[in-house]
Formats: structure tokens, sequence, C-alpha cells
């Protein structure tokens, strides 16, 4: 389909029945949408991951209480719940059963296989929604499609091959339905279920765009689109119509919540266009992501991310000896620490590694890590703080970009500032307590009207 969009709704857009009716009047009007992604109801997924983390049998039993509570709510709000009632019953009941022989411990597959319930659930119920109002719609199992390797709780998408099945199992049901599919979960070469990690819906709509050749991914959410900030740091935040991929990638990674970091990957790569607008108000327009835009301010945006964790490594043995910083990085890299921002001295590097976000083999490798550099260099680590990022356009070379923002901020001490490595953003670190300030501050001075 030449013209071929796919929009992808998160949990908070099909909440309940009257969150799917809005979905769907979103989908009805556009002829074009003929995948739609779903996520888990809001609150499910977190129920799910409270069965898979709690060793108390009772507390898996409530949570799914839960599960089935949201699930039925939206099933008894159908005209006719008896079409997909028996579906319903059967996921209900496969989840009751992994929770009645799960044992103390759940395994990783195990735990990836309960955490897909939620995705399964919505989109039986969303594309009934669909069909009672009169559109043929099917629901799709996205594991026929969606290949992953084996790496549970956050499975990396085989591109080729998710190409060559969708072209195959998928592609050929678009002209004459709609599809409802699930985003979040995969399945690797065995048939096993994985998951792409929390937040993976976005980026499975942009994934199937890739393999569909889609022009458009449409992610709908709670807000109008993506903002110059957190609205909720500061009243003057306000949506952006348009940003480029490189300048959306950088606020993804810098702590932007609005879009999950991967998501931007498969439309940079076939130059899909992304708009991302609330299902609430599709009337208020959104953010327009694509590769040219019409204008490239220096300043665009200011991300905030807290739970940043700054390590330095100290050694004499640095000054003009070769090999040094191999060593650091390779002893980070064994551990599977990933690093984000980098500055170095003399004799000493300052890194930084994002707390917050990392899962829990984080706080795992972390020490391990540490021990060894121990070995053969000094090793400080400092924590609670937040990385304040200011996301434009050639802010490496514009003019007056270093003095202004600092001449904002003389009386905030700075733990880390990068500058220069990239043109799309200026990094700096601050204790967590002054990160919101810092940032309603900043964007005072940089997007006055």
């Amino acid at each position: 389909m030449s013209k071929l969009i796919i929009a992808k709704f998160g949990g908070t857009s099909v909440a309940d029945f009257e969150a799917m009716s809005r979905c769907a009047d979103i989908i009805l009007a556009n002829e074009h949408i003929r995948v739609v992604v779903v996520s888990a109801s809001s609150g499910v997924t977190n129920l799910l991951v409270d069965i898979t983390k709690t060793t108390e049998v009772q507390q898996r039993y409530d949570a799914y209480a839960g599960i089935e509570q949201i699930t039925l709510k939206v099933l008894n709000r159908l005209q006719q719940p008896h079409a997909v009632a028996a579906q319903i019953e059967l996921l209900l009941g496969e989840l009751k059963a992994l929770i009645e022989n799960g044992g103390a411990v759940y395994s990783s597959a195990h735990k990836d296989l309960i955490q897909s319930f939620g995705e399964r659930l919505s989109s039986v119920l969303f594309a009934q929604v669909l069909t009672e109002r009169g559109e043929a719609a099917l629901c799709f199992d996205v594991r026929r499609v969606m290949r992953t390797d084996s790496r549970f709780g956050k499975a990396e998408p085989q591109i080729d091959a998710l190409a060559d099945l969708a072209a195959v199992h998928l592609a050929p049901l678009l002209q004459e339905q709609r599809i409802v599919t699930q985003g979040f979960i995969g399945a690797d070469e065995f048939e096993q279920t994985t998951t792409l990690g929390r937040g993976g819906s976005d980026y499975s709509a942009a994934l199937l765009a890739e393999a569909l050749q889609a022009v458009t991914v449409q992610i709908w959410t709670d807000v109008v689109g993506i903002f110059t900030t957190d609205p909720r740091l500061t009243a003057e935040a306000r949506c952006i119509p348009e940003i480029s991929f490189d300048e959306a990638a950088e606020m993804a990674t810098f702590g932007a919540k609005v879009l999950h970091p991967a998501t931007l990957l498969p439309a940079m790569r076939q130059n899909i266009a992304v708009f991302v607008g609330s299902s609430r108000e599709p009337e208020a327009g959104g953010t327009w992501i694509a590769k040219e835009v019409q204008q490239r301010p220096p300043y665009r945006a200011i991300a905030l991310r807290k739970s940043q964790t700054l390590i330095t490594v100290k050694s004499p043995a640095m000054l003009h000896a070769p090999g040094f910083l191999t060593r650091v990085f390779d002893t980070l890299s064994r551990h599977q620490i990933s690093v984000d921002l980098v500055t170095t001295s003399e004799i000493s590097v300052a890194l930084t590694l994002d707390q917050g976000g990392m899962t829990s083999a984080f706080s795992n490798n972390l020490e391990p890590a540490l021990d060894e550099l121990r070995t053969f260099c000094e090793v400080s680590v400092e924590t609670g703080l937040s990385l304040v990022a200011v996301i434009g356009n050639h802010l490496h070379s514009s003019k007056g970009v270093s003095g202004e923002l600092f001449s904002t901020l003389e009386r905030i001490n700075m733990r880390l500032i990068c500058h220069g490595a990239s043109k799309h953003n200026l990094c700096f670190l601050v204790q967590d307590s002054d990160g919101p300030g810092v940032v309603k501050q900043l964007h005072q001075r940089l997007f006055a009207a």
C-alpha cells in the first residue's frame, strides 16, 4: 500500500472502553491506517510485573485480580461481548495457570511470557471495538512476524527476518481489513515469547512500519506532542510543531519520555515520518518528526534525566600512556555497563551512567566492574545527580551559546559539562535537587516569547 500508516496507541489510550472508542474515531477517520499497534491497558503491565517479581502466591493472585477487573470492565461494555469472551477467558486462564504452576521464582522466559498478556488482551478487545463500529478488523498475533533473538526482557529484533515474515503473513491481509496487533512483544526462532523492554510498543510500531514500507508512524499517547520541556517542570513549556530526527533522537536519549529511544531508528533508516499526538485531543495537532524540517533553531528543547551516577577514574599512569582508556572501557564493556557522557583530563576520566533507566543488571554488575577498575586506578562514585541536556542545532559552532547558558546558571554548581561532541546537544550534571529549577530557569531564558 503506497500510503500505509501504522498507528500505535499507548496504555492510557486503551485504558478503558471510552478511551478505546476515542482511538476508534481516529482510525475510522483515516482510511490509510491499516495497522494498529496497541499497548496493554494502563496499569496492566505493572500488575504483570508484580506477578513476576513476588514469591508470594497471594500477591500474585491479587495482581491477577486487578488485571481481570480492568479487562472485564472493557469486555462488559462491548455491544457483543460474547464475540470475544471465549478468547478473553482463554487468555486469562493461561495467565492464571502460569501463576498456579509458577514455582517460587520465574525464569526469564516465563517473565516475558507473563508480561505479554497485557497486549494480547487489549488487542482482542480493541479489534472488537472496531468491529462493532462496522469496520472489518482482525486481531493478529505479532509473534508470527516480530522475530527477535532470545535475550528475554530486552530482545533484539531481527530486521531481515521480520521483513520476510511480514511480507508473507501480514502484508497480504491489509487490503481487506484493519489489523490490530500487539506492541512490546515478539518471539524467537524457537517460538518462545520475548519482550522488547518497557516502552517497546513505540519501537514495535516503527519496526512494523519499516517492514511494511509505511509512509508514517503515528504515536498516540496522553500528551499533545513533544514539548520544549516536561510541562510538569514549567507552565511555559509548549508543543513543538516539527522536529528533526537528529533532535528527536537526542531528546529521547536524554530523558524525554514521550518516545522510546529506539523508535526513531527504523524511521530514520527508511525515512518514515513520525507523528506524536494525543488520543484525547486529536484535534489539537501534535509534533511531526522528519528528516527535513523547515526551521532548525539553535534551541529546540531541554531534557532532564534524574538518577545519574558519575564515576571518576584517576591514575598518574594515564599521563602520556597509550591504552589506559581502552582498559577502562573494556572493563565496563565486559560487565555490560553502558556509558553516556565522557570527559577527560590528563590523568582522569569522568563518565556518567543512567542508573534510573537501567535494568536490574546495572546494580548487579556495577560493583564488580568498580572493583576491577580499582586494581589499576583510583575510583570515585557520586550519585544523586541529574543530567540536563539542551537540544538544538549547531550548538557546537553557534556563537554565544555557552555564554548564554552559563550566565543564566552562574549560581548553580555544575559537576560535569559535555559540549562540542555533538552539534545537537550541550549536557551538564547538577544535583538532583537543583534539576527542576535549572530546567525552568533555562527554559525561561532560551524560549521566552
